[in-house]
């Protein structure tokens, strides 16, 4: 018998505890040992108690319990879970999280002081699909050269909704909201700090790169507005908040934006609240993973199945790697991005603004690639949208900074990326 306790009993973690005694009997089949969930730590207690286990508002009681073989991290945070984590390991116990900050800042730390005992997070990134699994095992004979995720379905949806109803993001933001997709505060998620840890995860696992969100372009989806969506449309691009790493050499790019994909690519068709990661290995080429990115009983899945292998006896090194690879990769600087860039700007419409711009561009040795005006006669003013070439991201933002000191530039103007 495999005794389990759970830290934190809110919508995951009470599926769990459903999962577990629902599929009693699969769940023994397959893991070849029963799986009990003996205690659960809430500060409500009262809230629970119609779940059957024992029930406690106190983590030493799991914790300090030798008959508990695994900890489930639950309550989300960063520093009081690791705590709680880092105990747990150092008492022998193997432990399971889906606590995304957690590992953003402490995976390297955790990897250490577990050293070799069962250590399961497949629940942290897109919920129930299984992509740490994929990369630490199916693929794990590539060299993984790209990973593009939409690993925010907050996001996702939201995106989706301005793009096919025409809604702005304030108007889609309150729907999110009222629909629980969104919490009050919505910064996590529309900022792209979210994505951002789950980008940090997978990237551990794909390259052995050891980064913090303070380490990586990250931005939100804020900014979008209806031009936007109308030069998306009409050079064939979808808007999406991607999770980007690329493998250049012995560089890694790391960010999150919102960027400018093609329709025809295949993450580019991953619509609403769902998630999707492409990944691309070197002999392998693309493989697309799809399915529920959040959601109580999606992450709990991913958390049983982490339990069942780790219950199987199954050892796949925490973050993917028994030896990280000899030669070191590098993370490459924000600055020295290079990739396509779309960009809006609002300006009073008058003789010899264009020309003005376009020698600016010219200066940063940006090139133009295609360029539209929309101008509203009765206001005096147009708005310029551009592409370029592919360019350094320095050069892009310098030229805007310049731009935007312009007399007849109306607000600071915004860029989009553009992913081939």
């Amino acid at each position: 018998m495999l005794k389990i306790g759970i830290v934190g009993l809110g919508t995951v973690g009470s599926s769990v505890v459903k999962i577990l005694q629902k599929n009693k009997e699969i769940i023994k089949s397959r893991a070849g040992v029963e799986i009990v969930p003996a205690i659960g730590v809430a500060r409500n207690l009262e809230k629970h108690k119609d779940l059957g286990i024992v029930l406690s508002d106190n983590v030493d009681d799991i914790l300090e319990d030798d008959s508990i073989d695994m900890v489930v991290e639950l309550i989300g945070g960063v520093e009081t879970a690791y705590g709680i984590v880092k105990r747990a390991l150092e008492k022998g116990k193997s432990v399971v999280t889906a606590n995304k900050a957690l590992l953003a800042y402490h995976r390297y730390e955790l990897q250490e002081i577990a050293n070799g005992q069962g250590f399961g997070f497949e629940a942290s990134v897109a919920g129930g699909i299984p992509i740490i699994k994929s990369l630490r095992e199916g693929l794990s004979a590539n060299q993984i050269l790209s990973i593009k995720g939409i690993l925010n379905g907050t996001c996702n949806y939201m995106l989706t909704k301005m793009i096919e109803e025409g809604v702005s993001f304030s108007e889609v933001l309150k729907e999110a909201q009222e629909l629980g997709y969104a919490e009050a505060d919505p910064t996590f998620d529309v900022g792209g700090f979210d994505a951002s840890h789950k980008l940090l995860i997978l990237a551990s696992i794909a390259y052995g790169i050891n980064a913090k969100p303070e380490d990586i372009l990250i931005e939100g989806i804020e900014a979008i507005n209806e031009d936007d969506i109308f030069f998306a449309k009409e050079f064939g691009y979808n808007i999406k908040l991607l999770a980007i790493a690329k493998k250049e050499g012995n560089s890694v790019e790391l960010r999150v934006h919102p960027a400018l994909i093609k329709k025809e690519q295949m993450i580019a068709k991953v619509d609403g609240v769902m998630n999707g990661v492409s990944v691309v290995g070197d002999f392998v080429g693309e493989t697309l993973y799809y399915g529920a990115g959040a959601g109580g009983d999606a992450t709990a899945s991913a958390v049983v199945s982490d339990i069942i292998s780790i219950a199987r006896g199954e050892t796949t090194p925490m973050l993917g790697f028994k030896k990280l690879i000899e030669n070191e990769l590098s993370l490459v600087e924000i600055n020295d991005i290079e990739t396509e860039y779309y960009v809006r700007m609002s300006v009073i419409d008058e003789v010899g603004v264009l020309s003005k711009i376009s020698s600016l561009f010219a200066k940063h040795k940006i090139s133009i690639d295609s360029f539209l005006q929309k101008s509203i006669k009765s206001s005096g003013k147009s708005t310029l949208l551009f592409s370029t070439h592919k360019c350094r991201e320095k050069r892009v933002r310098d030229a805007l900074s310049e731009i935007g000191e312009l007399d007849f530039v109306q607000e600071k103007p915004t860029m989009i990326r553009i992913e081939d």
